[in-house]
């Protein structure tokens, strides 16, 4: 399948205003874990046009059983072993991998093109970093984060909320991988609650 007949079924499926607006959005991830390696496979599938994907870290066991990788993927960086899979499904896309730890000084650099950034860490002091240095920093970039996906508790208490003009939060907002473990099945689901708010920002749909 070459790239017009990719853009025709994307447009078939989507819409052709929708799959316009995809294909001409930036989207930063920033951390490719269980979070942001579902999230860049769902944009990706989505027809998003270019993804700026950065994490400083490699896969390996404790991993698999909830990130988007396989065993094939030890020892590989996150950059390389998701724009892997991401090419078998998507080639047309243009992916952006730097494999370097986001901090202030460099927030500006990796995520300034982009119009919407995922926040995907683990740490708290992490996220609270990322979510103030894009809202400050990046005046026009929108930021939707994940706090709460710990435990096996109900689907239901996991929601989106708007927690600031250009920041929200997915997730139930209580549970933390400090006193619970981290399950496959919730983690995938906040990453699609992520995915989905980011595609609603794309389609300019802001409100809850």
């Amino acid at each position: 399948m070459d790239k017009k007949q990719y853009c025709f079924v994307q447009e078939k499926r989507h819409g052709k205003e929708k799959q316009a607006l995809f294909a001409n959005a930036h989207v930063g991830i920033a951390g490719l874990g269980g979070l942001g390696s579902h999230v860049a496979v769902m944009l990706a599938r989505l027809g998003v046009g270019t993804l700026t994907l950065v994490d400083f870290d490699c896969v390996d066991e404790t991993n698999i059983h909830r990130q988007h990788y396989d065993l094939a993927d030890i020892g590989k960086p996150k950059t390389q072993a998701l724009h892997e899979q991401l090419m078998r499904f998507n080639p047309f896309a243009a992916y952006r991998c730097r494999q370097e730890k986001v901090v202030p000084e460099n927030i500006k650099d990796l995520f300034g093109q982009c119009s919407i950034v995922c926040e995907a860490f683990d740490r708290v002091e992490e996220k609270v970093m990322l979510v103030e240095n894009v809202l400050c920093r990046l005046p026009a970039v929108y930021i939707v984060g994940g706090n709460g996906m710990a435990d096996t508790k109900s689907a239901n208490l996991m929601k989106v909320r708007k927690a600031m003009d250009r920041y929200y939060v997915c997730g139930d907002g209580v549970s933390d991988v400090a006193d619970s473990c981290l399950f496959a099945p919730r983690v995938a689901l906040c990453a699609a609650m992520q995915a989905t708010q980011i595609m609603r920002l794309i389609l300019n749909e802001k409100s809850l």
